[in-house]
């Protein structure tokens, strides 16, 4: 060490010569010229040496080999989370501790023996030689140990790396579905368009963003491939919903038109209701007309309601608000259907009633036909009828003569006699149906 003094040694034939101590490793160690007078000993001090050398070469292999199998390990790890998987670890890590426990018997030889001191014996250089020597022994033996067991794990780690190598593309077509969406919104911003919801959903994949980054080391790799896919898909779907948001709001835009004039056009109708529910009146019984009095109040009431939702939809259009306003517009869109369907049933229900009242036979000779078509699909193949389908067919064609003679009274019941023949029609067709599937089962 610079700034020590040096210091007299005699040698044993009383001659002096000048030494100088220095710091080495942990220690002090004196290092002099000496006259050495027996070779013998010095021949053991080097001997004692090249174990010394020998042993510190075969801990730096065994360290060596060691960091590099850590390093497969945590591949397998990362990407193997099968049961060979996991008893590569724990092996690894029984391994870790025979390492551990060479190591500190190679160390503490070496630590005990200090082969620069002046006066070291012949005795205390063979026994270096022997400690260091058998410490070198134990190293290669574990050293041969790890060869061995990374050799076997050779399979895994080839199946591990193959693994992993999907990770970095799948990374990097996440962060550049991320960076497209991120572009895309610009875009639509530059245009005048906010895109709160969009901005939203893209931030929220922030997180799954970093998760992504800390790797399949952490995270194993199917997870981070997982995860890459979500980033991706829902990024993607960002981007294409940001591109498709001029046009949405354009047909956002023809829709509200649309349904403002449809409303208007319903309100028109619904003021022509009440002609048509007069000549119901003064043509057809009660009982022909009077569930449809509630109509033209109800289909104002509905058109007025539907008018104040379309201001609110244009408002949400307004503000941006673009899943408020796809809301609106379908409850918009279905209360104005059932308003129509409402208005339109006293015009059609005037239609039936007329042509019925004109030519009754007509409605009977129409259900009567679909009565005989299923009872000769009910006999083909057949010499008796089966009874589940002729008791249902026999009732058919009594209900049919009943309603025909309720037509005969002062004030018929028109709407009744409809009705009838349609439940008729539909009691006739359960039965074709029951017959059609009986038969295609077997």
């Amino acid at each position: 060490m610079a700034g020590t003094p040096p210091t007299q040694t005699r040698s044993r034939g009383g001659e002096w010569s000048g030494a100088r101590r220095t710091r080495y490793g942990r220690g002090i160690v004196t290092t002099a010229s000496r006259r050495w007078f027996g070779g013998r000993d010095e021949s053991r001090r080097a001997d004692a040496q090249a174990a010394k050398d020998a042993a510190a070469a075969a801990f730096y292999e065994l360290d060596s080999a060691q960091r590099d199998l850590r390093i497969s390990i945590e591949t397998i790890a990362a990407a193997d989370g099968s049961p060979a998987g996991r008893q590569a670890s724990e092996g690894f890590a029984a391994l870790g501790q025979r390492i551990d426990q060479v190591s500190h018997v190679y160390i503490e030889a070496v630590d005990a023996h200090d082969l620069d001191r002046v006066d070291l014996e012949a005795s205390a250089a063979a026994r270096a030689r022997e400690e260091l020597t058998r410490a070198r022994e134990e190293l290669m033996r574990v050293k041969g140990e790890l060869d061995r067991f990374a050799q076997g794990l050779q399979p895994l780690l080839d199946k591990a790396e193959t693994q992993l190598a999907r990770v970095a593309p799948a990374r990097e077509r996440a962060k550049a579905a991320l960076l497209a969406a991120s572009d895309a919104l610009d875009a639509v911003r530059a245009k005048g368009m906010r895109a709160d919801d969009l901005a939203a959903r893209l931030a929220a994949l922030g997180p799954e963003l970093t998760k992504l980054n800390e790797g399949a080391g952490r995270h194993g790799v199917q997870e981070t491939v997982q995860r890459a896919d979500r980033i991706l898909r829902d990024a993607e779907g960002v981007r294409a919903e940001a591109a498709r948001l001029p046009e949405r709001a354009a047909e956002i835009d023809r829709r509200l038109v649309s349904l403002r004039t449809r409303a208007q056009a319903l309100r028109n109708r619904a003021d022509r209701v009440d002609p048509v529910l007069s000549e119901l009146r003064r043509r057809f019984s009660a009982a022909c007309w009077q569930d449809l009095q509630h109509v033209p109040d109800q289909a104002i009431r509905d058109v007025a309601q539907a008018e104040d939702r379309l201001g609110e939809a244009s408002r949400a259009r307004d503000e941006q608000r673009w899943t408020d306003v796809g809301e609106l517009i379908d409850a918009v869109r279905a209360s104005l259907e059932a308003t129509d369907e409402a208005v339109s049933a006293a015009q059609d229900r005037l239609t039936r009633l007329e042509a019925v009242a004109r030519d009754p036979q007509a409605e009977v000779d129409r259900t009567r036909f679909a009565i005989r078509d299923a009872q000769r699909l009910a006999m083909a193949g057949r010499s008796v009828p089966d009874p589940r389908h002729a008791g249902p067919l026999d009732e058919s064609v009594a209900r049919v003569g009943r309603a025909l003679a309720e037509l005969e009274g002062r004030h018929p019941d028109y709407w009744h006699f409809l009705q009838e023949m349609e439940e008729v029609r539909v009691a006739v067709g359960r039965v074709v149906a029951d017959i059609r599937g009986r038969r295609a089962v077997g």
